[in-house]
């Protein structure tokens, strides 16, 4: 397959299209996680169908003094990147191509969801983000979009615009992509010297723990549902080892189920930990909230959540999450 460079809408929307369009958005730089999404838009196109890869650096979502001039541009490797995982097109606009006059008046607003978490410590972020989400959405037509789960604030928001704007087409999330370590796979990562990449991995290291101190209190309280809260379930309990908190039934029947108190704090004791590394991590954030609109989750929650985490290593701010749902064994 050779891939098509354009860096025009009317040469894309000049291109004949026999099946479903699949569009995936970059602001280049491209890494494996990109080629993931890439790779999952050619199957959902299928064989007649189109994949489109947008590269646009995007001015509107970096506030001042962020890395805009300093966002790496790698247009000849992206498009070998995206040629390789089976992209039809590489679209490529200019900033006057996509804001022919100038920066526009006329904006989408993220609402109260894009203030909090990446909108509370960038403002404006997602007004721009989704600014130009909907102009390339305009321009490229899509019948599907994909984005990844790495994003999650920003996948949501997208989700709701299209929702609540009628754009009509589908929006799928494809799972973060991490290196063998764990570290998600990001363009940031390559300004990381090897300590502040060693500093990094407190990030998952965060989120796995978190994940883990989840997936045990709902195993527990799984168990405790097995059997009634009766002396006889604390005797199985204790004859199969297991200690006697545990055994509890009544303490145990009592507990929210995957207690998100208790996950914020297994992921905060290892953010704490690389806060006294050389070089330390410096916390922007920790949160476990509801997808649906990005609030810190309460004792007794039901259902998907995600548990968030960005921080700063020396000068590079980076972003992870991982998804975990509550009440799943009950």
């Amino acid at each position: 397959m050779t891939t098509v460079l354009l860096s025009t809408a009317d040469a894309l929307h000049a291109r004949v299209r026999t099946g479903r369009r699949a569009v995936v958005m970059t602001m280049g730089a491209l890494h494996e996680g990109h080629a993931t999404l890439i790779r999952t838009a050619r199957q959902l196109a299928g064989g007649d169908g189109e994949v489109v890869v947008t590269v646009f650096v995007n001015p509107l979502q970096f506030g001042a003094g962020e890395d805009l001039d300093r966002y790496p541009r790698t247009l000849d490797a992206d498009l070998k990147i995206a040629e390789q995982a089976g992209a039809d097109v590489v679209f490529a606009p200019s900033v006057d191509e996509v804001y022919p006059g100038g920066e526009p008046q006329v904006r989408i607003s993220a609402g109260p969801m894009g203030e909090r978490l990446e909108g509370s410590t960038r403002p404006g972020h997602f007004d721009g983000m989704l600014t130009v989400v909907a102009k390339l959405l305009h321009l490229t037509g899509p019948d599907v979009a994909l984005f990844g789960q790495k994003d999650a604030q920003q996948l949501a928001l997208i989700r709701r615009m299209v929702r609540d704007l009628n754009f009509g087409l589908e929006i799928v999330g494809v799972p973060t992509v991490r290196e063998a370590d764990g570290l998600a796979l990001s363009s940031r990562n390559r300004y990381l010297s090897a300590g502040e990449r060693r500093t990094a991995l407190a990030l998952s290291q965060a989120l796995f723990a978190g994940s883990d101190r989840h997936a045990a209190q709902e195993a527990l309280c799984a168990r405790a549902r097995e059997v009634p809260a009766t002396h006889a379930r604390a005797d199985a309990l204790s004859a199969i080892g297991e200690s006697r908190a545990a055994a509890d039934t009544h303490a145990v029947a009592k507990a929210a189920p995957g207690g998100p108190a208790a996950v914020r704090a297994a992921a905060r004791l290892v953010l704490d930990d690389a806060a006294r590394l050389s070089p330390p991590l410096v916390l922007d954030y920790l949160a476990l909230v509801d997808p649906s609109d990005f609030t810190e989750i309460q004792d007794g929650h039901t259902g998907d959540a995600v548990l968030a985490v960005a921080a700063r290593v020396g000068a590079t701010r980076l972003i992870d999450n991982i998804p975990l749902t509550f009440g799943a064994a009950s």
